[in-house]
């Protein structure tokens, strides 16, 4: 392993091309934060995380949208998780763990795919606003508000989740600039389907969403009443995964595919 080699995977796909990507760069020491935007900015991709080994068992993990950084990234950390057994540094029985800038998330093997635990996210009702139709192109059932700045809004039929045309522009400065919407599916076997849409980060939507899980979850399982769900989310490249609440936490499912590998030369 060189340092300062950056890869580009695909999470929550077993197939390249698919799911999302993000850009993994591994560290030897902390970096500036000024550098890590630069180089998520250079990247351009929704998400590139930066880690090092902080101690024998703990990865310390950030994530840079090409605008700002934020606190929790699922398909970025389901990208490290793979890089870091693709690459040995831990073998496929240990269990990986990484410390975030106010949580700590653990990873581990699981068949062809890796099982990562997140943070359940609250669900509060709120008031829909009276614009939501006019900026998203539907009006909701339901209204919520999550946590990190996440609304969440209940559609009627998956064909709305499909359909839906936000204007970005606008949601960025008149509506939820975190915007996860979604519906039941009408499909089996998936539970539910979604998008996910954060133009205030830079990002207008994210092809598949790991952390928007932390909060469809608990809606979910209480409204099929299952614990065990599978959710496909509708963006052009789309994805699925596979998660189950365990109480106060998210056990998330996923594949990934490393696509290339890039050194930086700054």
């Amino acid at each position: 392993m060189e340092k300062n080699n950056i890869y580009q995977v695909d999470s929550f796909t077993d197939l390249p091309f698919k799911g999302n990507p993000a850009g993994v760069m591994i560290l030897e020491e902390a970096l500036a934060p000024e550098q890590m935007q630069l180089i998520a900015r250079e990247m351009n991709l929704s998400e590139t995380a930066f880690f090092y080994q902080e101690k024998q068992d703990v990865f310390r993990i950030r994530y840079f949208t090409p605008a700002s950084e934020i606190p929790l990234c699922g398909h970025a950390t389901l990208a490290s998780a793979h890089i870091i057994y693709q690459l040995g540094l831990k073998e496929p029985e240990d269990d990986i763990c990484f410390r975030t800038n106010d949580t700590t998330l653990t990873a581990r093997k699981d068949g062809d795919g890796i099982l990562m635990i997140f943070p359940r996210y609250k669900l509060d009702p709120i008031p829909i606003p009276g614009r939501f139709k006019e900026l998203i192109g539907f009006q909701p059932q339901e209204y919520y508000q999550s946590d990190y700045g996440w609304f969440l809004a209940v559609a009627a039929s998956q064909d709305h989740i499909r359909s839906a045309r936000p204007d970005f522009e606008r949601l960025k400065t008149e509506g939820p600039g975190h915007l996860i919407i979604t519906a039941e599916s009408e499909t089996y076997p998936v539970d539910f389907v979604c998008r996910c849409f954060a133009p205030s980060l830079g990002v207008n939507e994210d092809p598949v969403t790991g952390s928007a899980h932390c909060a469809l979850t608990p809606l979910w399982a209480e409204k099929l009443g299952k614990e065990s769900l599978e959710s496909m989310q509708l963006s052009e490249r789309t994805g699925r995964m596979k998660v189950r609440l365990l109480g106060e936490k998210v056990e998330i499912r996923g594949q990934a595919v490393t696509v290339f590998q890039l050194k930086t030369m700054y």
